[in-house]
């Protein structure tokens, strides 16, 4: 079973043919010098150099050869041992990875020696060329493919459960209440305030006939009968809009002092009334289970889906936008806030440790189990496309080096 992407090019092919072409020259060299030796003393050298390196050469093929396949295709002992040990090699690969990467002690040492918040920036702001644009490309391609090739109703569904699993984890009340508290502590509430009063402005204004109907209904009918209604219904308005502004522009305005008092009092009870958080819990669940927020989460997702395989298909035209502009400033903020650094790499760090240690096994069971499902032809083309390369360098090496073993032996015994 051919596992995985595609092979690369056999790189180790030409420096098979190499190694076989020097090994056939060697041979011819010593069938020329065994002819010459009666010529020159020389040629002995020559022939010594080229028997050695034969020798040399051909123990080398041998061994290279044995470690893929049989030799000539004869199924000598210990030969072809990849093959032959092909479980044993994955199960031994996989124990490899668990035992010296894939553990929480070695993962987070490693990950201390890592900033990855300021890499993330420095790649947020730089873009990523060359091999980082590869790298990107690549990881990007896969996620297209990864969100087109799941059932998008149900990969909603599981994130929305997901998401679901975790609000109700969450008691929110207390968390609305802190943020309530220091947006007062830190006056950020009136600008709220301001914009709450100018909503109810424009609010009335949009509704003025509907008030002048209300006030001239509920006029008695002297009132009516004199005419009064509507200049009691202008009344009303004139005092409203009165009101209104009088509280925008006044900072200290007294109702102003009352809904503030009323907000400290809303963020009390949010973080210390057990009643109020019950209400506040019980409207939460609420809305989790209403239909109409599955309904607006499926459309949000499905947007969301088709914006993320349109960036990652285009992404010059996301980056030049409004959201490649945003990934900038965060790259920016990334490479320069040390404090953010810190909680981000420290967020990092524990997600990756919790990941290793509760799927570490799994990883390295995934690992042996495709090996293991590969045939032998599978991991011996693998493995020697490799590796092949240096193993031809071997032969090569191997044969030069028997040849001048041969010439300093064939010295040796004449001078001696």
């Amino acid at each position: 079973m051919q596992g995985g992407a595609p092979l690369p090019p056999d790189r180790a092919r030409r420096m098979r043919i190499t190694a076989t072409l020097l090994l056939v020259a060697m041979a011819a060299i010593f069938l020329l010098a065994h002819n010459m030796l009666t010529v020159h003393p020389v040629w002995g050298y020559v022939h010594a150099f080229a028997e050695a390196a034969m020798v040399g050469g051909l123990a080398d093929w041998f061994a290279v050869t044995a470690l893929f396949r049989h030799p000539l295709g004869i199924p000598i002992p210990h030969t072809a041992i990849i093959p032959e040990n092909k479980d044993r090699i994955a199960d031994t690969m996989a124990q490899f990875l668990r035992s010296n990467f894939l553990t929480p002690v070695v993962v987070a040492r490693r990950m201390r020696e890592m900033n990855v918040a300021k890499a993330a920036g420095d790649f947020l702001v730089k873009g990523g060329d060359t091999t980082e644009g590869r790298l990107r490309a690549g990881a990007a391609e896969l996620l297209v493919e990864l969100l087109e090739s799941l059932d998008p109703d149900r990969l909603g569904m599981q994130v929305k459960a997901g998401l679901a699993r975790q609000a109700e984890k969450i008691e929110i009340a207390p968390l609305l209440g802190k943020m309530l508290e220091a947006a007062i502590a830190d006056d950020r509430h009136r600008p709220l305030m301001d914009g709450m009063i100018r909503w109810a402005g424009l609010t009335l204004e949009d509704n003025e006939e509907m008030v002048r109907d209300i006030v001239q209904q509920r006029a008695n009918a002297v009132i009516r009968w004199t005419g009064l209604d509507g200049r009691l219904a202008n009344s009303v308005l004139d005092g409203l809009y009165r009101l209104l502004a009088e509280i925008l522009v006044d900072p200290e305005h007294p109702l102003r002092g009352k809904v503030q008092e009323g907000l400290e009092k809303l963020a009390h009870d949010l973080q210390h009334d057990p009643e109020t958080r019950a209400k506040v819990e019980r409207m939460k669940n609420d809305l989790l289970d209403n239909p109409a927020v599955a309904d607006w989460w499926m459309g949000v997702w499905e947007r969301l889906r088709k914006s993320l395989i349109d960036m990652v298909r285009n992404p010059d035209r996301a980056m030049d936008g409004q959201m490649g502009h945003s990934l900038a400033e965060l790259g920016k903020t990334l490479q320069s806030d040390p404090a953010l650094q810190l909680q981000v790499n420290r967020f990092a760090r524990r997600t990756l440790v919790g990941m290793v240690n509760r799927y570490g096994e799994q990883i390295v069971s995934l690992v042996s189990t495709t090996v293991k499902s590969w045939d032998a032809s599978t991991v011996t083309g693998r493995i020697e496309r490799a590796v092949g390369r240096d193993l031809q360098f071997i032969r090569i090496n191997g044969t030069l080096v028997g040849g001048l073993v041969g010439v300093t032996i064939h010295f040796l015994t004449q001078v001696l």
